[in-house]
C-alpha cells in the first residue's frame, strides 16, 4: 500500500505545481495544457475502445465538452473557483484511496471491485475538510462561498459526482479488460485515471452554472 502511496504523491508533487501555474496563468498558458491534455486523453480513450466506433466518438464528443467547460469555468470565474474544483476532486480520491486502503470493509460494487464503503465516506469527509481550510484560509479577504450552507452543498456534489465519474471510467476499463488507462503516471496509471473524476464534474459545474 505504502509503496504505490510513495509513488502516487511523487508523482503528485511533480504534476500538481505544473498544473497550477497554467490555471493560475490562464488564457493562451492554460489553452495550451488543456490541449495537451485532451489530446493525451484522447489517446487513452481510443486503446479502450479499440472495436467499438461510436463509443470513440462519443466519448471524444463528451471528453471535447468537458475540456471546453472546464476552460470556460476558468476563464468566466477567477482561477479560485477552478482551483475549488480541481482541489475537492483531488481530496475525493485521496480520501477514497486512504480510507478504502486503511479500513477496507464492504465493496462499493463489481464495476470497481477496488471501491469500498468505506473509500466513499472518506472522500466526503477529506472533501469536506479541503474545502473549508480552502474557502476560510486561503482567500480570507473573499471567500468563494459566503454561505455555510451552500459550499457544504457545493463540496458534497462536487465529490459525488467526481466519485461517479471514477465509476464511469472503471466501468470502461473493465470492459476492456484493462488496469489502468495508460502507464504515464507513476501510481496514477494512465491521465484518464487521474482525471476521471474531473472531466465529469467540469461539464455538470458549467451546465449548472449556466442554467
Amino acid at each position: 500500500m505504502f509503496k504505490e502511496f510513495e509513488k502516487r504523491l511523487f508523482s503528485s508533487l511533480i504534476l500538481i505545481p505544473i498544473a497550477f501555474f497554467f490555471i493560475i496563468q490562464g488564457s493562451i498558458f492554460f489553452l495550451f495544457f488543456l490541449s495537451i491534455l485532451f489530446f493525451a486523453t484522447c489517446y487513452e480513450w481510443f486503446k479502450m475502445s479499440e472495436k467499438n466506433d461510436l463509443q470513440k466518438f462519443l466519448g471524444i464528443v463528451f471528453l471535447l465538452f468537458s475540456f471546453y467547460s472546464a476552460f470556460q469555468i476558468r476563464e468566466d470565474y477567477n482561477f479560485k473557483v477552478f482551483l475549488f474544483i480541481i482541489l475537492i476532486c483531488i481530496f475525493t480520491d485521496i480520501g477514497g484511496y486512504l480510507f478504502g486502503k486503511i479500513f477496507n470493509g464492504p465493496k462499493l460494487t463489481k464495476i470497481s471491485p477496488k471501491k469500498t464503503y468505506a473509500g466513499v465516506i472518506g472522500s466526503f469527509l477529506l472533501s469536506l475538510l479541503a474545502g473549508l481550510i480552502f474557502n476560510y484560509y486561503f482567500f480570507i479577504e473573499q471567500k468563494i462561498f459566503n454561505e455555510d450552507l451552500i459550499m457544504l452543498l457545493v463540496v458534497l456534489s462536487i465529490s459525488l459526482v467526481s466519485q461517479a465519474g471514477d465509476l464511469v471510467i472503471s466501468f470502461f476499463k473493465r470492459k476492456a479488460k484493462l488496469k489502468d488507462t495508460g502507464k504515464v503516471l507513476p501510481g496514477h496509471g494512465g491521465l484518464l485515471d487521474r482525471i476521471d473524476g474531473m472531466i465529469f464534474v467540469f461539464p455538470t459545474y458549467f451546465l449548472i452554472s449556466i442554467l
